[in-house]
């Protein structure tokens, strides 16, 4: 474990003590201006190309105040200062979580755990047995299942998915909807589906799929956006909840999504989004010092009308040590390849009868683009396959083309997944970031090339050598709850390609360690207006840093899953210490 000092009182193992007695010799910081916290003795990786690497680094107040050799900051350590001895381990800019759902993690901690179900009959037994537990007539949520992980085929199945039958067997007072991993799909018994109105005759809302099994029977899969049926109805039973009530659920919300950020050494967070109403609550615990991690906040489920009314008292831009920041909208033109929803150029070729779906009118994005130009807001456009993508770049190529007195506009592709090797460079012309998420490659790897034939697979999916080759702003980020807000399985992911099958996944297309590492830190700061705040070691940015157990620079690949989060620093506060028996 790294050793914790204090100023005067600093000791330090072996080699290191002649350092550290120099400082106790001297009796205070000879530096006009003495340091809070001092990491020493380490490898610090800033991603700061002016100075590429140090040994150590010194914190006042919330910023960085200078970095380099453990002698060299010896300068700053006076009476007061907290000096961590890093033991070699290395340190790198706090790492930024590019693309997630801050308050669906927090909400994932509080509802069933599906992600590791690996059949139909264990998700039934769960749910079975949360039943037993819970008051009749109450709602029962999970979320985290999918289908291509399951050992087995549940018999019967549509599209190798039940029907609700055995859920419904165990849980026939209580409704329950089940979200998919990739929350582009969920899983209702009868009951929900009754609390729902939903039955042979309900017709499939647009964009989204209410899928049928023999005599036109619900099985209780919603695709896209016929889950909101469902949920819509979950909302309506519970409008009886008090004021206080709903305040106490969205700070633990936000309590746990911070604490599971901070245990993975993530200090910000792009949060795909949140409405005016949550932002207003975020705003509120931000003017209260409340917020665990730094937000970059998407406005996301308002009406254009809304918007083009309101989006100006939205604009929030942090000042000092401020942790919210608002100036993008999300919109989301597909779903998601999992669920066969994302929008494709062609079929799928496991699904002949489909080409995807489309959540939001390119009309209405359009639309959506015109009211940010007018705000200078960003636009952030969920598209994942390759007919999506191009719908997207189409749109922001004509409003650039508009209004050609915007510039460093950094609008986004959010995921990004399934390419037209004709579209790749059309990202770097426009100026287009993708927001991707290496863990997503290799967790989805086994099955992709099912859903889109080899072919499309090999030339389209999850390229991020070419986007990069082609001059291409990548972030790095895990889409969590989708998957663990795990930075490190998803650098590793990044830069090796390998599946949980062991693997490699079309492994042409991995990035270089230090452009992994690049992608998680400066290049998600510059994808939020604020690479001169953060994203790098550098003196005068926001002192956020993430202090990781291995080098994974450096250590051989293989080895890279098992690295451990030691400290997670946010604006020079100690948020995260790992503990000697665990997490």
């Amino acid at each position: 474990m790294l050793r914790m000092l204090s100023g005067a009182r600093a000791r330090a193992p072996g080699g290191r003590a002649l350092t550290l007695l120099a400082w106790i010799a001297a009796g205070c910081a000879p530096s006009s201006r003495s340091a809070d916290l001092v990491l020493t003795n380490g490898r610090v990786v800033t991603v700061d190309d002016d100075r590429p690497e140090a040994e150590a680094v010194a914190v006042s107040g919330h910023t960085i105040l200078d970095v380099g050799t453990s002698e060299e900051m010896a300068a700053y350590v006076g009476a007061g200062t907290e000096v961590v001895d890093l033991e070699g381990r290395l340190v790198v800019p706090g790492l930024i979580e590019g693309h997630g759902h801050f308050l669906s993690l927090g909400r994932s901690r509080m509802i069933l755990d599906l992600t590791a179900a690996s059949s139909w009959e264990e998700i039934v037994a769960l749910v079975g047995e949360a039943a037993a537990r819970a008051p009749s007539g109450t709602w029962i949520n999970g979320r985290g299942w999918h289908q291509e992980k399951w050992t087995s085929v549940p018999t019967p199945n549509v599209d190798g998915v039940p029907l609700h039958d055995a859920l419904s067997a165990v849980s026939p007072d209580h409704p329950v909807l089940l979200g998919h991993a990739s929350g582009h799909a969920a899983f209702a018994n009868a009951r929900a589906l009754e609390e729902a109105g939903i039955g042979p005759q309900t017709p499939d809302p647009a964009g989204g799929t209410i899928v049928r099994g023999p005599e036109g029977r619900p099985t209780g899969l919603l695709r896209e956006t016929a889950q909101r049926l469902v949920s819509s109805a979950q909302a309506r039973a519970e409008e009886g909840r008090s004021a206080e009530e709903r305040d106490h659920d969205f700070a633990e919300r936000v309590r746990l999504a911070g604490e599971e950020a901070l245990r993975n050494g993530v200090t910000s967070f792009h949060d795909a989004g949140a409405s005016f109403d949550d932002i207003d609550r975020l705003r509120s615990m931000d003017a209260e010092g409340s917020l665990p991690v730094r937000l970059y906040v998407m406005v996301r489920r308002e009406s254009n009308e809304t918007m083009a009314e309101r989006l100006a008292d939205y604009r929030i831009l942090p000042e000092g040590n401020g942790h919210l920041t608002v100036r993008s909208i999300k919109r989301q033109i597909d779903g998601a390849l999992g669920s066969h929803g994302a929008w494709l150029l062609e079929p799928y070729d496991d699904l002949p009868s489909t080409a995807g779906l489309v959540l939001e009118e390119v009309e209405e994005i359009r639309r959506t683009a015109e009211i940010a130009i007018e705000n200078g807001f960003q636009v952030n456009t969920h598209a994942i396959g390759d007919r999506a993508n191009r719908e997207v770049l189409d749109i922001y190529a004509d409003v650039f083309s508009q209004h050609p007195e915007a510039t460093d506009l950094r609008w986004r592709i959010e995921h990004a997944q399934h390419l037209h090797p004709d579209d790749v460079p059309r990202f770097a012309e426009l100026g287009v970031i993708a927001a991707m998420q290496g863990i997503h490659a290799t967790s989805d790897g086994p099955w992709i090339p099912r859903r889109l034939g080899e072919w499309r697979a090999r030339t389209g999916a999850y390229l991020w050598r070419s986007l990069l080759d082609a001059g291409v702003v990548i972030g790095n980020g895990t889409d969590v709850p989708v998957e663990r807000i795990d930075p490190i399985a998803s650098y590793y992911a990044t830069v090796s390609r390998m599946t949980v099958e062991g693997t490699r996944f079309y492994p042409d297309q991995k990035m270089t360690r230090m452009e992994a590492l690049r992608s998680y830190t400066l290049n998600n700061a510059y994808a939020e207006f604020a690479e001169d705040r953060k994203g790098s070691i550098t003196p005068g940015k926001l002192a956020d840093l993430t202090v990781l157990s291995q080098d994974i620079l450096t250590i051989p690949e293989e080895r890279i899953p098992q690295t451990q989060v030691e400290l997670t620093v946010v604006g020079g506060e100690i948020r995260y210490r790992r503990k000697e028996d665990g997490p």
